[in-house]
């Protein structure tokens, strides 16, 4: 429902305080209501139960989600990337190398001897694709990024800038004589409606594969290491950090700088809370928190606890540190015991 002016033009977006007359706003919570009062904002989506709440806009469309009618209108706002057609000159493509149809290779990129790039896929500046490696359709490798040798990515995969997959991972054995590196026989697969995010690693498997699974989605900065396996529609937030053979169920959700220990199982549906320390196997639809990490509940009131302990440490230590009065321990008036 609209009320007020319907005839505003809008030519953009942005938050409350910083919105302008011909821009559209949001208001899905009442923390937000003290910007909401002073906006400039020219219409404002605006839930039912605010819709009469005193403020500055005075164009508002009622409805149920705000926050979901925004997502949807950002379509029409948002600014595509110049994409040339073709393969630019100085892109350096080996033997055998098979392309589809509409490929676009930026400058500077390296292909290596057999890989194949499937129709419609998108290679920018600097990027490397390994030999062997097979790209899906509409795959989307940004700037920098490096597909290693015989990695398999699905269709509508993107990869942002620095992003590396399919490295050996960090297998080493101690042996008499130094150091030696396990070779990683395994391959790197990431499946369809994958997108990982800048500077992000992900590792190929050593005797086993690592597999991603589809449409799962990863954060900058995050690192899941050889023979992990995680299931499909995954969220991995900045930081996180899985170690090796980790298995991560469908539909978990990693917190950023959360870590997951060796070996361990996540099960489906899980939440692992941010920060959290997972070195055990975490049940499917569970939440948990903290270091070592446990249930969520359970980590609440251990913090709780541990906040009450702190106020009653300074007595106690006064209470240790006080001279011993025999008469506390049954002597009599001059210090005396019968």
């Amino acid at each position: 429902m609209l009320i007020g002016d319907g005839s505003i033009a809008v030519r953009g977006v942005a938050p409350l305080d910083r919105a302008g007359p011909h821009e559209l706003s949001f208001l899905a919570h009442l923390r937000y209501g003290q910007w909401f009062s002073t906006s400039r904002a020219g219409v404002v989506l605006i839930s039912p139960e605010f819709a009469d709440l005193a403020g500055t806009p005075s164009t508002r469309i009622i409805v149920s989600k705000p926050v979901d009618a925004m997502v949807t209108l950002l379509a029409r706002f948002h600014r595509k990337e110049p994409r040339a057609a073709g393969i630019h000159a100085s892109a350096v493509l080996g033997r055998d190398v098979r392309l589809g149809d509409g490929v676009t290779i930026d400058p500077f990129v390296v292909i290596g001897d057999g890989a194949v790039i499937g129709d419609g896929s998108w290679i920018s500046s600097h990027a490397v694709i390994g030999a062997g490696s097979i790209l899906g359709k509409d795959v989307r490798v940004h700037a920098t990024a490096v597909v290693y040798p015989f990695t398999e990515l699905g269709d509508r995969v993107i990869l942002h800038a620095g992003a590396s997959v399919g490295r050996e991972g960090f297998g080493f054995v101690p042996q008499a004589n130094g150091v030696a590196r396990i070779p990683h026989a395994g391959r790197c697969i990431l499946e369809h409606d994958v997108e990982v995010g800048a500077n992000s690693c992900i590792d190929r498997g050593s005797v086993d594969d690592t597999i991603i699974g589809a449409g799962t989605k990863i954060d900058n900065l995050v690192q899941i290491a050889h023979n992990v396996r995680i299931g499909r529609g995954c969220f991995f937030a900045s930081h996180a950090g899985i170690a090796g053979s980790a298995r991560i169920g469908d539909g978990v959700q990693v917190g950023g700088q959360a870590g997951v220990g060796g070996h361990a199982t996540i099960g489906a549906r899980a939440n692992l809370a941010g920060g959290a320390g997972v070195i055990g196997n975490v049940p499917a639809g569970e939440t948990w928190s903290g270091y070592p990490a446990r249930p969520h509940r359970e980590h609440l009131r251990a913090s709780a606890a541990i906040a009450r302990l702190a106020k009653i440490v300074r007595p106690l230590e006064q209470l240790v540190s006080e001279p011993a009065d025999p008469r506390r321990a049954g002597g009599g008036p001059d210090g005396s015991v019968a």
